[in-house]
């Protein structure tokens, strides 16, 4: 069988963000030549063309260069910070093994060096932040847009059309909807939709007059026959062709494309934290939970001391969650209970649960009882955000009844996560509110940012300081 391969061409622009991309490294070599007051000698020009060539080499991995139609510019500028963080180690590992660290030390000065490594990253992002600026209003004002037709009138194909109006920054504009059914058999143009109804012959005719840059199918999945057709029809003009697939069907996860021996396919549930997004996940992690446990090592440490002194038993509860993809872990907590339940059977804490301690509600009520689980994130078997790890036996109690809950594992647990910052913390005593806790953890892979961790942390402060359904 002949293998088939789907392929990126290199664009215009893709050069033009090449060249910029060298133009900030060496630009921040400068820079911070300027800013010690040394000049640019041939070591520090050297570990330029290097820092040049890595950071393309770093790009490949990270997929800097690829197509970021219809994604967040902070993703892209995440992206470009991460592919120089990935550039500075190769960087330094051939500075001394060719002995070049020295000498551009000496160039520039220590401090002068350090600047170079902070500057270009700088330049890179500030470039591409600039760009992105210039093509959004540009295009804002109707320049460099392009025509885009859309065949069938289906719902995700009005989806499509609504996200491409909601983005003029993308450079492409709907013309109109193109289906052969009658239209006592399609569904109709709703009103927030822009665009005209043809059919496949009049699509056809625009693509040849070079009206029609880029083509969208939206039929079925089901219409197989259908869609070869209009295939077929469309391979007679030059438009750019692109298959939607109605995945909108299934629940969705987290979604991204393959390449499996050269054919392509796409996850429908993923974990989100791959490539770049899961360095920069376990970076947030390893830099904020080390931080927040050196402010926290003291008031541990008086938790500590009260569970030890108030009530008999060990100072710390250790109980099995399931983690990241199902695997069994054990998380910490400070014990706030007479017992420690840890069994096939286990029941939640409930308002004035007479299992709870004085100085275990109090802690419980503070969300203290929690500091512990920030080793489980340095160790690197939980997240500081992401959904609460419920005991194994609920896990096994729920996954039965609530479809699509063992999903909530395709993530580590997290100390704090987007169920608990919208009102679902504490008790689910209730199928209800474990559907709805499950909704979030659910929302929360789909919808991932670094942003929405820092979001979900800020709002934790505030939930913690309400106590709403702690006990």
């Amino acid at each position: 069988m002949q293998s088939r391969r789907i392929t990126q061409h290199a664009s215009l622009l893709t050069i033009i963000l090449r060249g910029l991309d060298v133009v900030g490294v060496v630009g921040g070599l400068y820079a911070a030549a300027a800013l010690v007051g040394a000049p640019v000698g041939p070591s520090a020009s050297i570990a330029a063309v290097s820092a040049a060539v890595f950071f393309h080499l770093a790009a490949e991995i990270t997929g800097m260069y690829r197509s970021w139609h219809g994604v967040s510019g902070d993703r892209e500028l995440l992206c470009a910070a991460a592919t120089w963080a990935l550039t500075v180690p190769a960087l330094l590992v051939i500075g001394f093994v060719f002995d070049l660290l020295e000498p551009v030390a000496r160039e520039l000065t220590h401090t002068g060096a350090m600047a170079w490594l902070l500057s270009s990253p700088l330049c890179i992002v500030a470039a591409r932040a600039m760009l992105r600026l210039y093509q959004r209003r540009v295009r804002r004002k109707g320049h460099n847009v392009r025509g885009l037709a859309i065949v069938g009138c289906t719902e995700i194909g009005f989806q499509l059309a609504r996200n491409i109006e909601r983005a003029p920054w993308s450079g492409l504009r709907t013309i109109g909807f193109f289906d052969d059914r009658p239209a006592d058999r399609h569904d109709e143009l709703p009103e927030d939709v822009a665009g005209c109804v043809g059919n496949i012959e009049d699509l056809v005719c625009q693509a040849r007059e070079g009206k029609v840059y880029m083509i969208y199918i939206t039929l079925p999945l089901r219409a197989e026959n259908r869609i070869k057709s209009v295939l077929a029809r469309l391979a007679d003009t030059t438009a750019s062709v692109y298959l939607v697939p109605d995945f909108y069907v299934y629940e969705l996860l987290h979604s991204r494309w393959i390449n499996v021996g050269g054919l392509p396919a796409v996850s429908v549930f993923e974990n989100p934290f791959y490539g770049v997004d899961g360095m920069v996940k376990r970076m947030l992690d390893v830099v904020l939970g080390s931080v927040i446990l050196v402010f926290a090592a003291v008031p541990m440490m008086l938790v500590a001391l009260a569970v030890k002194l108030s009530s008999r038993g060990p100072v710390f509860f250790k109980q099995k969650r399931y983690g990241l993809d199902g695997r069994s872990i054990d998380v910490w907590k400070f014990r706030s209970m007479r017992v420690c339940e840890n069994g096939a059977v286990v029941k939640q804490a409930a308002k004035d649960d007479p299992r709870v301690t004085k100085v275990g509600a109090f802690i419980r009520k503070t969300s203290l009882d929690e500091l512990p689980q920030l080793f489980n994130v340095l160790e690197g078997t939980m997240s500081l955000v992401g959904p609460r790890p419920h005991a194994n036996a609920h896990n096994e109690q729920f996954r039965t009844q609530i479809q699509g809950y063992m999903l909530r594992h395709k993530v580590k647990p997290g100390i704090t996560g987007l169920a608990q910052v919208s009102g679902w913390r504490g008790e689910t005593d209730t199928l209800d509110k474990m559907r709805r806790r499950v909704e979030c953890d659910h929302q929360y892979i789909r919808d991932w940012s670094p942003w929405l961790d820092v979001k979900i942390l800020f709002r934790t402060v505030f939930t913690v300081l309400s106590r709403q359904n702690a006990y």
